[in-house]
């Protein structure tokens, strides 16, 4: 308990330690940090989420969409970090490239699965309307996939703000994983300071993504997921009460 109590006091001070030299300050550490994860995030999901919605649309690929991705995803980061390193060498676009292949397959499989099990009559109406299989992806089936989409994107966000930690291992300096890897000059009470301040950066990422998705939903999934359940509820008690007096009628003539 002692040593949380330090690390928020380790907080408090914006990350300085008494009677060392100035330290980089936890802010800014944080802001870095905010940084590369959302260079990540962007670039996964400008890779992963027009495939998801492609394959989602076509209803083919599902092996490309679920299974690789499921594959992709079980490699270690320090693995493609490693990988990496013959490539591109150390620095921040190793780093990306971690947080890339960690954060692409749940915005693909979500895409996909989101599109792919849209109403095939709401799909068969946009055609008859005569909507071209543009029109159909992001006017019908887009919006109603909106929940699930996010979903994926909120998933993926986590999983890459929380491995941002890793940047301190490839040579890049400016994260709050220089002070998780440097308990010999910020102590443990930095340690814990600088996990609290990932975590607490997590949820604060995924409340905003959480309102993004809250304003582009319809009005009517918002409605079709409370009220809508209720009202559904409601009208199967009233057939049911129509469907015991019809019974009773037929008994008593």
């Amino acid at each position: 308990m002692h040593s949380f109590v330090q690390a928020f006091q380790f907080i408090g001070r914006n990350g300085q330690i008494p009677g060392a030299p100035p330290l980089p300050t936890l802010i800014h550490l944080t802001l870095e940090t905010l940084k590369i994860a959302g260079i990540g995030i962007g670039i996964a999901v400008t890779i992963g989420l027009p495939i998801g919605l492609w394959l989602g649309h076509i209803h083919k690929g599902s092996f490309v969409a679920i299974n690789v991705g499921n594959i992709w995803r079980a490699l270690p980061s320090l693995a493609v970090l490693a990988i990496g390193v013959a490539f591109l060498g150390l620095g921040l676009r190793n780093v990306e490239l971690a947080l890339i292949v960690l954060a692409v397959p749940p915005i693909i499989t979500n895409a996909y699965v989101a599109i792919g099990g849209v109403e095939g009559d709401v799909v068969d109406a946009a055609r008859g309307m005569g909507m071209t299989g543009w029109q159909i992806l992001t006017r019908a089936e887009l919006p109603l996939a909106i929940p699930l989409i996010f979903a994926g994107i909120r998933t993926a966000a986590l999983f890459v703000v929380s491995t941002t930690t890793i940047a301190a291992l490839t040579g890049y300096s400016g994260s709050l994983g220089d002070i998780i890897n440097n308990e010999t000059s910020y102590h443990l009470s930095g340690v814990l300071g600088a996990a609290i301040c990932i975590a607490a950066l997590a949820l604060v990422v995924d409340f905003v993504l959480a309102a993004i998705q809250r304003l582009l939903t319809p009005r009517g999934l918002k409605v079709g997921g409370t009220e809508g359940a209720v009202s559904a509820t409601v009208a199967d008690r009233r057939r049911a009460g129509v469907g015991d007096r019809c019974q009773r009628t037929r008994r008593d003539t």
